[in-house]
């Protein structure tokens, strides 16, 4: 089982007294960011992240499942029951490179569906999809729409005052099975 898996299952399995603390290993000290989703049965029950590098990568997991488990707003707290059936993924991000396009056709035409995933940014609207979205938006005309609307602006929206930015993830997933293993 690989490192990241074991702390994001060990975060969740201490959450609920099912295991101890995790310890960070060193192989995880470096500055990172992540994203960690949880879906039961294909239906997604949580996902945090940061877009930004701010702890150890090792932090990272660690807090955002949890955060994932309990904070994403779109959902209740995670219960105990509901481990045995909870799937993990952990999505590492890479560096952001910023894409420079005049309009959203050229962002289209720019874009690789299921590789890249994509950060907007305008004034104080921000929202990413991990590349794992375009699974249910196979479209890149589609996909921009939605990641629109997430940021708050209307679908149509465009303005030259808007940054684009794409990053790729490592993603590793595991199923937590009734005996805690991943």
């Amino acid at each position: 089982m690989s490192e990241v898996l074991r702390l994001a299952r060990q975060s969740l399995l201490a959450s609920f007294g099912r295991a101890t603390e995790p310890e960070e290993p060193q192989a995880l000290s470096a500055p990172g960011c992540c994203f960690v989703t949880l879906t039961i049965n294909g239906r997604l029950r949580g996902c945090i992240g940061s877009l930004e590098p701010h702890r150890s990568l090792a932090r990272d997991i660690i807090e955002n499942s949890r955060n994932a488990a309990f904070s994403d707003p779109r959902f209740p707290s995670l219960t105990g029951a509901e481990l045995e059936q909870l799937k993990l993924e952990v999505s590492i991000l890479g560096a952001h490179h910023e894409i420079e396009v005049s309009s959203e056709e050229d962002l289209i035409s720019v874009l690789e569906p299921e590789i890249d995933g994509v950060v907007l940014s305008f004034d104080d609207h921000r929202a990413t999809f991990l590349p794992s979205v375009w699974e249910q938006l196979p479209q890149p005309e589609e996909f921009i729409k939605a990641l629109k609307c997430k940021a708050g602006l209307p679908e149509n929206f465009w303005s030259e005052g808007m940054r684009w930015y794409r990053y790729g993830v490592q993603r590793v997933e595991g199923i937590l099975s009734e005996h805690g293993q991943c």
